[in-house]
């Protein structure tokens, strides 16, 4: 009898076994298909997220929701109405491209914003990338020191990087339009012209990220290359281009190496024109291993000034 009871006990503790053993098995099946989730939920990105809200959402629904949450970026809605925000660590995107806007009928006008005025802000912002080698150095210091920037990438760049591109778009810094190639001989020969290569630019990025940017930078600046007619010709194309007010000089012909940064920087930043906001030129392509270096102490100057780091957004005041 004890024998038999024994053995009835045994085989009880082994069906518990099981159960329990299959317990487990489950709990790590639901655990496993969670962190899935969550890993397709960020690689698909702040865009897509937005993208598939209900349409029914107001702008101003869709802009709340997105600072409550503490969203990596903005799409703008269909009538770009919920632009008018007011921080200025939030990159801002359009699900559409041009051509996708036009075909649907949508506005492609940039409506009239008001610049943002709170606290002391600085823009790191970065031309001409992404490269393979340069371009992640800087990443990685952004990252270490908790610092968000904008890069203002070509085309050519982004068609032959879009692993970088993609890194600096998950990061949540913000990306601007720089044109297909930077050659000024065509790019400045009419507003229609800089247009169709800022489209074609887009085109590119939004095949690689599904958004497009609403900011730009016209290579070299639009001193000496705009005329009246680009200003509107761009507003209408729902487009903002910001130069900059403080420039590091690392694009400069003589040389210069990353103290000279370093101290082109923290002058410049001591004068009025930059004591609400500074928007700092550099590079981040081939040849400007010397940013890399300078990119640590630049950021520990800017923050012992006091400033905050912000992303350019169509809301970002002008440089003058």
């Amino acid at each position: 009898m004890r024998i038999m009871e024994s053995r009835a006990q045994m085989r009880k503790e082994k069906t518990m076994d099981r159960i329990g053993g299959a317990t487990g098995l489950v709990r790590r099946l639901m655990l496993g298909s969670i962190v899935l989730l969550a890993s397709i939920s960020l690689l698909t990105g702040c865009g897509r997220q937005q993208a598939e809200s209900p349409e029914s959402s107001s702008s101003a629904d869709v802009a709340e929701s997105s600072s409550r949450a503490g969203s990596s970026c903005v799409i703008v809605d269909d009538a770009f109405l919920n632009l008018q925000l007011t921080d200025p660590t939030i990159p801002v995107y359009d699900k559409y491209t041009l051509s996708e806007r036009r075909a649907k009928g949508l506005t492609t006008t940039m409506p009239d914003l008001t610049p943002y005025k709170e606290g002391k802000v600085v823009y790191l912002t970065f031309d001409d990338g992404p490269d393979e080698k340069n371009t992640p150095a800087i990443l990685d210091i952004l990252k270490e020191n908790g610092v968000q920037a904008t890069f203002y990438v070509t085309g050519q760049h982004a068609e032959l990087h879009p692993d970088v591109l993609q890194r600096i778009y998950a990061e949540h810094h913000a990306i601007g339009n720089h044109s297909y190639d930077h050659d000024y001989k065509k790019l400045y020969v009419s507003p229609e012209t800089f247009l169709s290569e800022m489209e074609r630019t887009d085109e590119i990025i939004h095949g690689i990220l599904g958004v497009r940017p609403l900011i730009l930078r016209a290579p070299g600046g639009v001193i000496g290359h705009f005329t009246k007619a680009y200003d509107p010709a761009l507003k209408a194309s729902g487009y903002v281009e910001h130069d900059w007010d403080v420039s590091s000089a690392d694009a400069a012909p003589n040389h210069p190496v990353a103290q000279d940064f370093i101290d082109n920087i923290d002058s410049q930043t001591d004068k009025p024109v930059a004591a609400h906001a500074a928007i700092i030129l550099m590079h981040c392509s081939e040849g400007h291993e010397e940013t890399v270096k300078a990119l640590p102490e630049i950021i520990r100057i800017l923050k012992a000034k006091g400033y905050t780091f912000g992303v350019i957004t169509p809301m970002t005041p002008q440089p003058w």
